[in-house]
């Protein structure tokens, strides 16, 4: 009766267990004709599910039967019913086989199964939706977050699978059968490496198809393996985790031609990964259903090496181009490169080579890899040397009134420039583009604008060149100065510039100016005057204007006389209305002729400056007294032992000085103070004078404080007696031992040391020192067993956290190098392994505690003679 219990509670769980076991699926249907009744159709209806034939961890089997709600697609939707679906078949597919040269090649292997039922519908107008969900996918998923689900313990994001039947609304009288995907899971993919795995689809009725990435939908109602009547749509995506989504499912390295179908790029890391396609079906320019197909792809840790290339390499600005193999094996072991010249350097052995071409032309450059080994290939691509193409343009107009006329202004040695498209950044429209060489445009409104031309030349040569553009509602007008001085015997000349050459020009008033409709009238006011400036360019019209500021003479005041402490820098800041100076003497000055230089005298100096507007002129002179920095030195740093101290010798000139910090300092007020610090510390000497130079000065020594020394002796240890055992000290780099007894030399970090049967146990010291005279001890207890070399390993343990007994662990004896200790349950599945002596089994497995009974174990290591040592046997759990 027990036995019978047993195996009941298996079967509950494999058939509604929380494991993973779904590796994909689709449920498409076709049309069969009307239906039995009035106005409606026949359709079957196909359910199709994939599962890994030996899938990562603990998996359930694929179910005998299905639910399959039909739902009318309104808003919301409506359940109609639910079907029991048997399943019609299952069958398996596999790669038949692996090339040779790929290493370490993964299983590729499906278990695929299918679920078709007939069913009649009305031909109702806005269609129906089937759907079939279930709680849990396969095990190992990289790219979906997983959740527990509620009042379950297996995984959540689960999977929903559903078709669309279009009504009359979009397809009239018509009928429509949905796309079907092809099988053809079975490509192998290894980790960074270029994948192509198609994912195309077929059509019954002809209608055209396009592909995408699409988001995968999770379990909806589904919490374990049973059957549910599915949740109404819509329904809710999976969660993907950072760095993924539906439309990037294996990175942004991966993507899906429209097209085919083809699933393309560089494969991500090792792992599986949930790939959701959505294919459109088109039928006389409209989309009337998408269809889907949910997969799992795995991604293998293999390897084969390859030889590929870009399908081109083109330079335009030089002769020289950079080579690799875009594939990258651990199987490549040689490199051979044609570069398809005639030059002394075509050939090369490099993996990575780098070659520079005599002359601009197109080439064969062809990769070998592998040359003359079995597991070879190769590859052909074009090289093309066409260097001295340069992108430009410019822009010139006047403001929104008037059209902007783009130049092309780029220039190509080689071949011919041969199109062009323009952006020219307008916000307000996407048809601001124009693919002649030089358009005009006409901006709706003031605005700032990058403007962007991609160019291409008739030798593939491509480049893109953009230019900011602030386009007005009025025409520019630049002014060198807005603000200006002069004396008023002066006579000042004005200027102005507009961006175009059809630009009139007009200043007001007309007080002391000539040549009023020029860009740069002279004027000679008396008295300040702002002149305004007015210009017209077919129709816009902006204004500025330039302030002419009129004194009578120069006040100049050079500051007062100031003490510096010599090597310091001062600026000069003179009181004046001045604009022009000139500075005497010149030596030490950052500029002579600026108004407030920087100077930094080695000794007292007199500077003159004289200050001038036009023909107005004054002088004045400032005094700058130097004095020199204190001196100090802290003295040379040192190195100390942990625990130890050392004096400081410092030395100064300065009357006034202090320590800092002074917390591991004795005698902190003298220049020779103790210093014991307990970690390395940098001790701040300060030094003023009392008259001269008043600032501070700073120096700093460094007392480098050793660590306490790590001395390890290594942990205790049993040895067989007559049977060599190496010790091994670590910590520094001098070391002595004691007692010799039995030991090959003392004075070394690793000794050998034989005891034979007369001892039961030794404890040997060791002294470790370091460099700088640093010591510290440590010992290690040597227990000598009167025994064979052997690995004990406990009958039994109680791993319930009371610190007794809780890890099985083996105890080592005569052993020089430990192999494994592997744990099995009754089943053989391997719970527990290491190879680390001192690690053991605390009786979890993959975070879960196991329970009591029996379990075996198996250990092995090698002894000191080089004999290898296995241990087989059982050990019982005891909670």
């Amino acid at each position: 009766m027990k036995k019978l219990t047993t195996v009941f509670i298996l079967l509950l769980f494999a058939r509604y267990g929380f494991a993973g076991h779904i590796a994909g699926g689709e449920m498409y249907y076709k049309y069969i004709g009307p239906g039995t009744s009035p106005n409606s159709s026949q359709y079957q209806v196909t359910l199709r599910l994939f599962r890994e034939c030996h899938p990562v961890g603990t998996a359930a089997p694929l179910p005998g039967d299905v639910y399959i709600g039909i739902f009318r697609n309104t808003g919301p939707a409506t359940l109609m019913t639910t079907v029991d679906v048997q399943q019609s078949s299952n069958t398996f597919i596999s790669l038949k086989q692996v090339l040779s040269c790929i290493i370490n090649p993964p299983e590729i292997c499906y278990q695929v199964a299918t679920y078709s039922f007939t069913q009649e519908l009305a031909d109702d107008s806005l269609g129906y939706i089937l759907s079939y969900q279930t709680c849990c996918r396969s095990n190992s998923i990289l790219n979906v977050q997983f959740f527990d689900i509620p009042g379950g313990q297996g995984p959540g994001e689960g999977a929903t699978y559903s078709c669309a039947i279009p009504g009359t609304k979009i397809l009239d009288t018509a009928h429509n059968s949905s796309a079907v995907f092809n099988i053809k899971d079975t490509v192998l993919i290894c980790k960074s490496k270029n994948i192509d795995l198609d994912f195309s689809a077929t059509d019954p009725d002809g209608d055209s198809l396009t592909y995408s990435f699409c988001s995968a939908y999770n379990r909806g109602i589904a919490t374990d393996s049973r059957n549910v009547t599915p949740s109404a749509p819509p329904y809710t995506d999976v969660t993907y985790k950072s760095g993924y989504s539906g439309f990037q499912p294996m990175g942004s390295d991966i993507v899906i031609d429209p097209a085919t179908g083809h699933i393309t790029g560089m494969a991500p890391t090792v792992g599986a990964y949930v790939i959701n396609v959505c294919v459109a079906e088109w039928r006389n320019g409209n989309i009337i259903s998408v269809h889907r197909k949910d997969f799992m792809v795995r991604v293998g840790d293999c390897d084969f090496a390859a030889a590929e290339l870009k399908p081109s390499y083109l330079t335009c600005d030089g002769f020289t181009l950079n080579f690799e193999n875009e594939s990258t094996s651990s199987g490549i072991h040689s490199y051979y490169w044609e570069f398809g010249d005639t030059s002394s350097t075509n050939i090369s052995t490099d993996p990575t080579p780098t070659h520079t071409y005599a002359d601009s032309g197109t080439y064969n450059v062809k990769l070998v890899i592998n040359r003359g080994e079995e597991c070879t290939d190769s590859t052909v691509t074009k090289a093309l040397v066409y260097p001295g193409f340069f992108p430009d343009f410019k822009v010139t107009g006047s403001c929104v009134l008037n059209p902007y006329q783009l130049t092309d202004l780029t220039t190509s040695k080689y071949g011919i420039v041969n199109s062009w498209h323009w952006d020219f950044g307008d916000p307000s429209v996407t048809s601001d583009t124009s693919t002649i060489q030089n358009p005009a445009y006409k901006y709706p409104s003031k605005d700032s604008v990058l403007i962007q031309l991609i160019v291409t030349n008739s030798k593939g040569c491509i480049d893109t060149v953009a230019k900011a553009i602030n386009i007005s509602d009025r025409p520019t007008i630049t002014l060198p100065f807005h603000d200006t001085l002069i004396c008023n015997i002066d006579t000042l000349q004005l200027h102005s510039t507009s961006g175009t050459a059809s630009a009139i020009y007009s200043w007001s008033p007309s007080y002391n100016i000539s040549n009023v409709n020029t860009s740069n009238p002279f004027v000679s006011p008396k008295t300040t005057t702002t002149y305004a400036v007015t210009v017209n360019d077919k129709g816009c019209t902006n204004t500025d204007s330039v302030r002419v500021n009129v004194i009578s003479k120069v006040e100049l005041f050079a500051g007062n006389d100031t003490a510096i402490c010599q090597t310091d820098t001062i600026q000069l800041l003179p009181v004046t209305n001045a604009l022009y100076f000139t500075w005497t003497p010149s030596t030490s000055l950052s500029d002579a002729k600026a108004k407030n230089p920087f100077t930094a005298p080695f000794s007292n100096t007199q500077y003159k400056v004289v200050g001038s507007v036009g023909k107005c002129s004054a002088s004045d002179v400032i005094n700058i007294v130097v004095s020199p920095y204190p001196l100090v030195n802290a003295g040379t740093d040192a190195s100390i032992c942990f625990g130890q101290t050392t004096t400081l010798n410092a030395s100064t000139n300065a009357p006034n000085f202090a320590w800092s910090p002074i917390s591991s300092l004795m005698n902190a007020n003298t220049l020779t103070p103790i210093a014991g610090p307990g970690a390395t510390t940098s001790y701040i000497l300060t030094a003023v004078n009392n008259a001269g130079c008043l600032k501070p000065v700073y120096d700093t020594i460094t007392v480098n404080v050793i660590p306490p020394v790590p001395a390890f002796a290594g942990h205790d240890t049993l040895v067989v007696a007559n049977q060599p055992l190496q010790l091994n000290a670590t910590g520094g780099t001098l070391y002595s031992w004691t007692p010799a007894t039995g030991m090959d030399n003392p004075n070394i970090a690793n000794p050998v040391v034989t005891l034979d049967a007369h001892y039961d146990s030794v404890t040997y010291k060791v002294k470790v020192s370091t460099p700088e005279g640093c010591y510290a001890y440590d010992d290690i207890k040597v227990i000598v067993f009167k025994t064979q070399p052997d690995i004990f390993v406990p009958t039994g343990f109680t791993p319930n956290h009371d610190a007794l007994n809780d890890i099985l662990k083996p105890t080592l004896v005569g052993i020089k190098q430990f192999n494994y200790l592997k744990i099995f349950d009754r089943w053989g599945v391997m719970v527990f392994s290491t190879t680390q002596q001192g690690q053991g089994w605390d009786g979890t497995y993959a975070g879960i505690q196991q329970s009591s009974g029996t379990y075996v174990f198996m250990a092995q290591g090698i002894d000191y003679t080089g004999k290898l040592i296995t241990k087989k046997g059982t050990v019982v759990l005891i909670r």
